[in-house]
This record gives structure tokens, C-alpha cells and sequence, in this order.
């Protein structure tokens, strides 16, 4: 089974050619309005990575899942927190989420968390 870590950086290292062949201002639209969406506020940025991680899970999203599982141990998610999120996911997709959930669970073990 191929390593989740390795998975996420060959993303991110594939992504990096997109933004830096992006039309001028186009990074820095995005960055901004993720940069602003994420920071605390009504919500803290570890709650909006868990939703963030749930919506990753219904959409499917390979690179979308790893990031936002990273992200979200980043902020201090636990190991708990982070599976709350998964079944919330599952609960509202059904086998969508739950099909995807092993991404989350083996990039953690490979986290050591």
C-alpha cells in the first residue's frame, strides 16, 4: 500500500507547477481567501480543518483528504477529534466518506498519532 505521506508531498510538489504557471494575481487571490477563511473567528481555524476534513471526505478528494488530515493535526487535532469529523462525514455521506476515511486513518498511523 502506497505511503500516504509520500502521496501528499508528490501532490503538493505536482500542485507547486500549477501555481507557479498561474495567471498573475490568481495565487494571490487564493491565498488570501484561504488565508482569511481559516483564521480564527466564530469558529477556531482546528474546527473549520475538521469541516474542512468532512467535506474532503464527501467530495472524494485524495489530496484534498491528506491535506486537511495534516492540517488539522497540524492545528492540534487529536487522533479522537479527527475521528469524530470522519463519522460526522460518514453520517451525512454514507459509504462516500466512509470509503475515503482509510486515507485519513493511515496517514495518522504514519503521523504517528
Amino acid at each position: 500500500m502506497e505511503s500516504q505521506l509520500e502521496l501528499y508531498d508528490e501532490i503538493r510538489r505536482c500542485t507547486a507547477k500549477y501555481h507557479e504557471g498561474a495567471p498573475p494575481g490568481v495565487e494571490d487571490a487564493y491565498i488570501a481567501l484561504r488565508d482569511e477563511t481559516y483564521k480564527d473567528g466564530a469558529l477556531s481555524h482546528k474546527v473549520k480543518r475538521l469541516i474542512a476534513l468532512g467535506i474532503s471526505l464527501r467530495a472524494g478528494c485524495t489530496a484534498c483528504i491528506l491535506h486537511q488530515t495534516k492540517l488539522a493535526v497540524e492545528a492540534g487535532a487529536s487522533k479522537e477529534e479527527i475521528t469524530e469529523a470522519v463519522s460526522v462525514a460518514v453520517a451525512v455521506s454514507g459509504s462516500t466518506a466512509l470509503g475515503w476515511s482509510w486515507r485519513v486513518f493511515k496517514l495518522l498511523e504514519e503521523l504517528g498519532k
